[in-house]
């Protein structure tokens, strides 16, 4: 599978409201999809990264601006901060 480590999934646990689980029940059935294939289509979709899908970005950014490497990451740091205070 796609951004597993070496071939191994793992579990999570979370917790929804009654209605967001059959809303994502409902959603997973129409798709034929699983529950954790649509929890993975929603994560890329709001662009939630692994670090090095993460690290590819900023290399090919940092090349495509021609930054140096510290620049790169000093922006990129800043960026995800800004989201963070939204």
């Amino acid at each position: 599978m796609e951004g597993s480590k070496n071939g191994v999934l793992t579990r999570l646990t979370i917790t929804l409201s009654r209605e967001r689980h059959q809303a994502l029940k409902e959603a997973s059935a129409r798709r034929g999809k699983t529950l954790g294939q649509i929890v993975e289509e929603s994560l890329e979709f709001y662009g939630v990264k692994t670090r090095d899908q993460a690290g590819e970005l900023v290399a090919r950014a940092r090349k495509a601006a021609g930054l140096k490497e510290q620049q790169a990451l000093d922006i990129a740091l800043e960026e995800t901060r800004s989201e963070r205070r939204r």
